[in-house]
């Protein structure tokens, strides 16, 4: 008896230990995250002094912002005639002059988008395909991954910067950036759902003595061929909000507009703009996602509801991506 109870002391003792010593790791790590954090904040200048500061001023521009006015001439409302006016006079949605129809920035954007994905695609799945293991032998598979590591590492602005020698800061530069872009995010995106086909249809297609390309055609990329669209679909939807980006840095479109506006502090042109941007994302991002929805015979599409809600974070996420 006094054996079992000396065991069952002993566990105890052991459990409380690792009880103390979990504590301490948890402390060590709080007291770890709290001095790095305190450090972050130092280094860029956090202050709330300065915000407290700075409020009166923040608040003044948010009157800019939504701009107040009046509902049935009594219930106080944002002055939506004031934004309307403003997309009016510089065009960002469509005009017609003439009986002509005058595309604006917000089709300047999405042909940026646009142009870049698909221009991207090629080299995309070109480096996809040579990058999964299954087509290019390890390690030398790891030349063309290394290529897209490389292109990912970069941000899409960073690469409009480096192109401005071939015609300086514009919307060709900036569509060349993202079809850039577009060939190390995608082209991983196609390594990856390569790497998961099945082999019974590949040892299938060889068993016929097709060549090297012929299986690659016909026994993988037939595997993953609605995956790829529907990758396509959601990098056209990153490349959309990547364009915006891009016109902050003179590359065109509805950010080049917003950018002009931020210059001259005129805060209820940029509130126009960036409603105008919000449609624009929103319209693509729904459209993409009921595509990609129906190619995969189900309905995962996020709702419009959700879609809203996340959009100033996938904005942010674009910036550098």
């Amino acid at each position: 008896m006094s054996t079992d109870a000396d065991r069952l002391q002993q566990r105890l003792s052991a459990i409380q230990f690792h009880k103390r010593v979990r504590l301490v790791f948890s402390l060590v790590l709080l007291g770890v995250f709290v001095f790095f954090f305190q450090s972050a904040l130092s280094e860029v200048g956090f202050s709330v002094g300065e915000i407290m500061e700075y409020w009166p001023v923040f608040t003044a521009a948010l009157g800019e912002f939504f701009p107040p006015s009046e509902l049935f001439g009594f219930l106080p409302f944002v002055d939506l005639g004031a934004y309307w006016s403003f997309i009016q006079e510089r065009n960002l949605l469509l005009t017609f002059e003439n009986g002509n129809p005058v595309l604006g920035a917000v089709f300047v954007t999405f042909a940026m988008g646009f142009a870049g994905t698909v221009l991207g695609v090629p080299g995309a799945l070109l480096l996809g395909v040579l990058g999964s293991e299954r087509v290019t032998p390890y390690p030398f598979n790891f030349v063309f991954r290394g290529t897209m590591s490389v292109i990912r590492a970069i941000p899409a602005l960073v690469w409009a910067l480096i192109y401005i020698p071939l015609g300086g800061v514009s919307p060709f530069t900036a569509t060349l950036a993202i079809g850039t872009d577009t060939m190390g995010n995608l082209g991983r995106l196609f390594t990856d759902a390569l790497e998961e086909v099945e082999d019974g249809p590949i040892e299938a297609i060889e068993s016929t003595g097709a060549n090297g390309p012929q299986t690659v055609v016909f026994g993988m990329l037939s595997q993953v061929f609605t995956p790829f669209i529907a990758w396509t679909f959601y990098i056209l939807e990153i490349n959309v909000r990547i364009a915006v980006t891009m016109g902050l840095i003179g590359g065109g479109g509805l950010g080049q507009v917003l950018q002009t506006q931020r210059g001259l502090f005129k805060y209820t042109n940029m509130m126009a703009t960036i409603l105008v941007i919000f449609l624009l994302v929103i319209s693509v991002e729904v459209f993409s996602q009921r595509v990609r929805s129906y190619i995969r015979g189900n309905d995962e599409g996020r709702s419009l509801v959700g879609l809203v809600a996340s959009f100033p974070q996938r904005m942010a996420e674009s910036i550098w991506r």
